[in-house]
């Protein structure tokens, strides 16, 4: 027995079902999947970090037509990025099964969306599974394998955060070993989706649904719990804990294999009950389609529609339904006497000295999704708009393509140019934009917790490779102005995007330092305040580096914060801050 998160449980259950080779990208929640993965020893499993889920799903179709079983990884806005593949790979198939685990995001914990994959399924035609706590999430993908062989279609794992990062137990098992081809079957009629054979796929993939409907019918993931008559209960995935917390004597149907619908079963269940209940999180997918095949129940008119569903939203749906009173418990600490904790830049970080230095100028700022989106915050307050990866490049050229009189920057990471910057880079230099763009390079993918990426020179693997050049793509994409900055020297980064602000053509600055917290060791020693050489003038503190304090109304440096980056000594107009004594040194004067 073990005690495993969702995403320990999911890397279990592929390492079990002898899946050869997964593939992703990371992202919260669904990173931790593949880090798991590739900690289990012989017959080790091939784990990449691929440089986009789109990849990601493409090389993993490559591997499952050689006949191995795939898994692979990403969370719900990942999905955008891969739907091109997975739309055609319904139709084509697989060889080797394939599970493909989506994290949906209810609540937007580290989103900047909410989705829920079983749109996707619907849009995609293909099977949607839905684990409820870690024990099922091992389990379902063994099934989801097994299903995927058994109709060539690959298998959609639909976790939410609350799975994925939940612990619970879970019965292990022994590695089962599949067999499978031992190479590529060519049958271009199959694998080849021009209008001549796709027409055919498309009716092939329409008649596999309905045979899938009766599958999920009878499918022992989706379970009918009996209770009391009064009530009935549809739900799926984390929803189902909530409901047997907050209503435990209602008859449940509990869908784990939510898609293709199990018509047959919903109507069974809903004509034993007087009155049916679908509790779901996000889009009202179940509900929709409950009320289509001509069964009355409530759901929205109940239910939160956004948001993160938990059993204290359910008790208060409870007392909507009936009366009965919520019975909420009180906060162990009332929310007005907790500290506010605004998101900030970690103390050291590179990205700080950067959009200090975009303060200085009269610029619109395009970010990107990644640590360098706590830039939109005071006291920085250096960028304007976050679409989505890669976004930053495309929208900096379209903003000046419509004739916003302003320069307008670009900025995207490290591990998101490598993502889908690049080609906003050549779409910018193709089309002669003029935007300056800025790379924040440091040298990880930080906001999921550093893991590599093509411009790191190491593979998930833990094996040294090439490592990719920012500056080489944008040669490349036909950049000629291509600057690289040490953002800890602020004056000098300031003086480098001025120039290239001026530039008439499109600029390329790589802002280069690793995350400090990768690093894991102090830049150089802390820094401090002389008291009487500060005037109050507070120029430190439109830093926001939370190694900055106020004590008493002056400012001091808190030295089990503070990385030594020297950025606040910079930026000083009177020479206040200096490197700290050591403790020693401090006591002799006493």
């Amino acid at each position: 027995m073990l005690l495993l998160s969702g995403n320990e449980a999911i890397a279990r259950g592929a390492w079990e079902s002898d899946v050869r080779a997964a593939f992703g990208y990371p992202g919260t929640p669904s990173t931790e999947i593949l880090e798991n993965l590739v900690t289990y020893g012989e017959p080790r499993v091939y784990c990449e970090w691929s440089p986009n889920e789109k990849v990601a799903l493409e090389a993993a179709v490559g591997a499952s037509l050689a006949g191995v079983r795939t898994l692979v990884t990403m969370k719900c806005v990942g999905l955008n990025v891969a739907a091109d593949p997975l739309m055609t790979l319904a139709y084509i198939g697989v060889e080797g099964g394939m599970v493909i685990v989506v994290a949906d995001d209810p609540g937007m914990h580290s989103s900047q969306t909410e989705q829920d994959v079983r749109l996707y399924a619907r849009l995609a035609h293909v099977p949607v599974l839905e684990p409820s706590d870690s024990q099922e999430a091992k389990d379902f993908v063994k099934y989801g394998l097994e299903l995927s062989e058994k109709f060539r279609l690959p298998v959609l794992l639909k976790t939410t955060t609350r799975v994925a990062h939940s612990r619970s137990k879970v019965e292990e098992s022994p590695r089962v070993p599949s067999s499978f081809p031992k190479e590529f079957i060519r049958n271009p009629s199959r694998h080849c989706p021009l209008p001549l054979w796709g027409r055919p796929m498309r009716r092939q993939l329409q008649e596999k649904g309905q045979i899938l409907s009766s599958v999920a019918t009878a499918s022992p993931l989706n379970v009918e719990e009996k209770g009391e008559d009064a009530l009935g209960i549809v739900c799926s995935g984390i929803s189902y804990q909530y409901v047997k917390e907050v209503f435990p004597e209602a008859s449940v149907l509990k869908l784990g294999f939510p898609y293709p619908f199990p018509d047959e079963l919903i109507r069974s269940f809903a004509a034993k009950v007087k009155r049916l209940l679908v509790v779901e999180e996000q889009e009202d997918f179940l509900e929709e389609h409950i009320k289509a095949l001509g069964i009355p129940c409530d759901g929205r008119r109940y239910v939160p529609a956004c948001g993160e569903l938990s059993t204290e939203a359910l008790r208060r749906v409870r007392e909507a339904l009936d009366g009965t009173p919520a019975g909420i418990p009180a906060p162990r600490f009332p929310l007005e006497t907790l500290p506010s904790r605004p998101p900030v830049f970690c103390a050291g970080c590179p990205h700080r000295g950067l959009f200090y230095a975009l303060t200085k100028f009269d610029v619109l700022v395009t970010g990107d999704i990644g640590c360098y989106s706590l830039a939109v915050f005071p006291p920085l307050s250096r960028t304007d708009v976050i679409l989505c990866m890669g976004g930053g490049i495309s929208m900096a050229h379209g903003l000046e393509k419509a004739g916003e009189a302003r320069k307008v920057v670009g900025v995207v990471g490290d591990s998101t140019f490598f993502h889908s910057g690049i080609t906003g880079l050549l779409d910018m230099v193709y089309n002669k934009g003029t935007s300056l763009v800025v790379v924040v390079d440091n040298r990880t993918t930080a906001m999921t917790g550093h893991q590599d990426h093509p411009g790191t020179g190491r593979t998930l693997m833990g094996e040294e490779t090439r490592e990719a050049s920012i500056a080489d793509f944008g040669k490349a994409c036909g950049v000629r102005r291509i600057r690289v900055v040490n953002p800890y020297k602020i004056q000098e980064t300031v003086a480098v995007l001025r120039e290239e602000l001026e530039a008439p053509e499109p600029s390329l600055v790589i802002s280069q330092a690793p995350c400090p917290l990768r690093e894991k060791r102090p830049l150089a020693p802390p820094f401090q305040v002389e008291a009487g050489k500060c005037r109050e003038c507070h120029a430190c503190l439109k830093l926001g580096c939370p190694a900055l304090e106020k004590q008493e109304g002056h400012v001091r440096i808190n030295p089990l914060l503070c990385l030594g980056c020297a950025s606040c000594q910079e930026v000083c107009p009177f020479g206040a801050i200096t490197p700290a004594k050591p403790q020693e040194e401090e006591g002799s004067h006493e």
